[in-house]
């Protein structure tokens, strides 16, 4: 007992290593979202039909991503708490069936999307013309065909990062973004082929990603090696652990992004203007936040791992660190963004009217970041880590449709305040206010240690 007690004591995670597993996380999640960006900016030159198609598919497939970076999530919780416990057959156990679960529930996904595609887009976006369409179901067409290798992919980097190694997922992005550009500019530039081209670049790319991923879990040098997939064993009391964590993760981030869709369906009220200007913002706005999505992911692992060894003091300690260092990047990174707003939208093409409406949000932007962001977003991956899942979701989504999409109507329409696009952002900022309100009492309160996830 005493040797148990001592072994709580000693930190699991040094600086160092802490450094080792954010920085990667940092540079991963930069490059994953340049993946996106690059098919829409090089897919311009087939003209705008093209551009519009493939920014209305993104929009699903953000959707899809967050699906399966949910049910990744649910996974590494879990191998990270059998790391913690110092148990690693039973990580290994929980590897194989959260790639089983990930390939069935990505290869579900692929052949609803291929089935009813048309139906999907028509029925999110009504009525577009007969060219955006076109354009739009190729591109469908081809990604859908590589959401299994997406799933594939997110199962094996939030595996990396459960064993403590993100630089791993960081190379394999960097990988993705020089095939994907590579392609693009083949099909794209080479042999015209507009949305078809880049829908190409997306799945080479991902189809490669799954492929170097999963050759690197079969090496044996790995804590948590993963062979013998082909011998199939089903665990479900493995995989209802991991379905703890991930279908409220799942059900929260697709939710999240329905009401983002419903608050962009409002803008689109406002305006070519806005609607450009809203768009703009968010580009520069998810750059920002860049730093702290990678340390909410990072205290996933670490919470993860002090919460099966039983260590609850240091998860505590850990989570106070790794959200005051989201602090410390949010100041930085917002301060520059809100003084800097006018230079940074003047980068892109925009009407003088949306130069200022989009610095002006992104002013709000920045303050609601500084204050707001860290306990609205990074906290709650600490709550996630220990098993609070459902509490999480409850909060995001109650907040999210109270605040973000009700309140959006009320601040910006011509029967409430009349703000136009700003009464949107801070909505969204109102939305920030409650959830961390909430999040921070219920760490507060520390019922999230009594949670197990694993017998």
């Amino acid at each position: 007992m005493e040797e148990l007690v001592q072994e709580k004591k000693q930190p699991l995670f040094s600086r160092n290593a802490l450094v080792r597993l954010i920085i990667p996380l940092i540079i991963e999640q930069l490059l994953l979202m340049t993946v996106g960006m690059a098919d829409t900016v090089m897919v311009t030159t087939a003209g705008e039909a093209a551009v519009s198609g493939v920014s209305l598919v993104d929009n699903i497939n953000t959707l899809i991503i967050q699906i399966f970076s949910a049910l990744s999530t649910g996974g590494a919780v879990v191998v990270s708490q059998y790391l913690g416990r110092q148990e690693v057959e039973q990580a290994k156990t929980a590897s194989k069936q959260l790639l089983y679960t990930m390939c069935a529930v990505s290869l579900l996904l692929m052949t609803a999307a291929l089935l009813f595609r048309q139906h999907i887009l028509s029925l999110i976006f009504g009525r577009v013309e007969a060219d955006v369409m076109t354009s739009a179901l190729i591109y469908f067409l081809l990604t859908a065909a590589a959401y299994p290798f997406m799933g594939i992919y997110n199962a094996g980097a939030a595996l990396f990062r459960a064993m403590g190694n993100s630089k791993v997922s960081m190379f394999c992005s960097l990988i993705i973004n020089f095939i994907n550009i590579a392609v693009n500019a083949i099909f794209i530039f080479g042999f015209h082929f507009g949305a078809a081209g880049a829908g190409i670049g997306t799945l080479v790319s991902r189809i490669a990603a799954a492929v170097i991923i999963m050759t690197l879990l079969n090496h044996p040098d790995h804590l948590v090696r993963v062979d013998g997939l082909l011998r199939f064993q089903l665990n479900g009391g493995m995989i209802k652990r991991i379905l703890f964590i991930g279908i409220p993760n799942g059900l929260e981030n697709g939710m999240f992004q329905a009401g983002k869709l419903m608050v962009l369906n409002l803008i689109t009220t406002f305006g070519t203007s806005a609607v450009a200007a809203n768009a703009i913002a968010n580009s520069v706005a998810s750059v920002v936040n860049v730093p702290g999505m990678a340390l909410g992911l990072a205290i996933i692992t670490v919470v993860g791992r002090c919460m099966g060894a039983g260590a609850t003091d240091q998860a505590v300690t850990y989570t106070k660190r790794l959200v005051g260092v989201c602090y410390l990047f949010m100041l930085v990174m917002s301060t520059g963004m809100f003084f800097l707003a006018d230079f940074l939208v003047s980068l892109f093409n925009l009407s003088p009217e949306a130069v200022g409406m989009a610095a002006q949000v992104l002013r709000i932007c920045a303050v609601g970041n500084v204050i707001f962001w860290p306990m609205s977003f990074t906290l709650p991956n600490s709550l996630r880590a220990a098993g609070d899942a459902v509490f999480t979701m409850m909060v995001s989504l109650c907040s999210m449709f109270a605040c973000r999409v009700a309140l959006s109507y009320v601040l910006a329409c011509s029967w409430g305040f009349n703000l136009g696009l700003a009464g949107v952002w801070l909505a969204m900022v109102a939305d920030w206010v409650v959830r961390s309100f909430l999040f921070l009492l219920r760490y507060w309160r520390g019922s999230w240690k009594k949670i197990k996830v694993i017998e």
